[in-house]
């Protein structure tokens, strides 16, 4: 083929406008049938090595890239070699890692991870997962926003593998993983007693959240077995980003008895608590342990103790129970937990005042 043809088949033939090259043009360039091309692409037998050589010559000449979509509906098993993943916001810190294992995951397995951000809304967890389903997506791994999800059972029916994460599914019957988040939690606030607080604060995310509810659940577990009563006044609950913890912990620090100690159920939360402390001065006055880890939280001073959940163990026993369904595991479904850790790093050693 000449240049001038090489052209044509890269920029079309209608004013020169872009067309990407079809598998008839590499057929005509490596001057074989339609169906050897196909062969080729596809890793089909029956093309000898000589006129395989050829086709890869020509589609690297063109640059020639497959139609995955419609490759895919080719195939004997309808698999995609695509999983969709549901997250709350993949601008938080767990979400982040979560998708990063995830991904470690799949690409090994030549699967490609499509991620989106639910921002804790029940409607677009629906229309997503849906959109994901009807895109073909060989499975899902959700974290749920809402607390039904049978809208998901006919997409199971149907061959879609699905693993909620972090936050167990409900209403259909699919694999879970989670974390200790009552136990955890429950873990935190003994810490700060076990340093001579009494007057700990809870602060927490919206208390429609399950994982929210649970580490609620854990303060409250803390605070019976140490024979002690709660001041409803130093629990505050739906703080929705860090600017609203911020504030809510400073209203916290600057009345009459204020807390000595804060219990922060959310990595953002507890990122707007250290700005509220830091603006304040208290940040070696007051006591913090947050739940959930968070970038440079061992680099301020003092540094932030934490129960740090472990995004990267959940996110790849998720993919790995998804992969093992997507291969034809039909054991029964299993509500996975992964342990946290309670990491001393200063703010949480701070002692009340005497």
């Amino acid at each position: 083929m000449s240049a001038s043809t090489d052209d044509t088949a890269r920029a079309g033939v209608d004013g020169g406008e872009f067309r990407r090259p079809t598998m008839r043009d590499v057929a005509a360039r490596a001057g074989v049938s339609l169906k050897t091309v196909s062969r080729v692409v596809n890793a089909e037998p029956g093309v000898s090595p000589a006129l395989a050589d050829r086709v890869r010559r020509a589609v690297t000449e063109l640059d020639f890239r497959p139609n995955v979509g419609a490759s895919s509906l080719r195939r004997a098993d309808g698999k995609t070699a695509t999983v969709g993943l549901l997250v709350e916001d993949v601008a938080n810190p767990f979400s982040s890692a979560l998708q990063r294992a995830v991904e470690d995951v799949a690409m090994p397995r030549g699967v490609v991870v499509f991620s989106a951000s639910l921002d804790e809304d029940p409607e677009r967890e629906r229309e997503l997962a849906r959109a994901f389903a009807a895109r073909r997506a060989d499975g899902l791994i959700l974290v749920p926003a809402s607390d039904d999800q049978s809208y998901l059972e006919a997409e199971v029916r149907a061959g879609t593998a699905v693993v909620c994460v972090d936050r167990a599914c409900r209403g259909v019957d699919v694999d879970s993983v989670v974390a200790t988040n009552r136990s955890g939690a429950a873990e935190g606030v003994r810490h700060l007693f076990a340093g001579g607080h009494r007057r700990v604060a809870f602060l927490g995310d919206r208390q429609s959240i399950w994982t929210a509810s649970e580490r609620y659940q854990g303060y409250l577990d803390a605070f019976a077995a140490a024979g002690l009563e709660i001041d409803p006044s130093i629990v505050v609950h739906d703080l929705t980003d860090t600017g609203v913890a911020d504030g809510a912990t400073s209203t916290l620090l600057t009345r009459p008895n204020p807390p000595t100690a804060l219990f922060t159920a959310q990595n953002l939360v507890t990122i707007g608590a250290l700005r509220a402390l830091r603006r304040l001065g208290a940040e070696r006055t007051v006591a913090l342990v947050g739940f959930d880890d968070f970038p440079l939280a061992d680099l301020v001073t003092p540094g932030v103790t934490v129960v740090a959940q472990d995004p990267t163990a959940i996110g790849k026993l998720a993919a790995s129970v998804l992969f093992s369904r997507l291969a034809g595991d039909t054991s029964p479904t299993q509500l996975h937990v992964v342990p946290t850790t309670l990491v001393r790093r200063g703010s949480g050693e701070i002692p009340p005042p005497r």
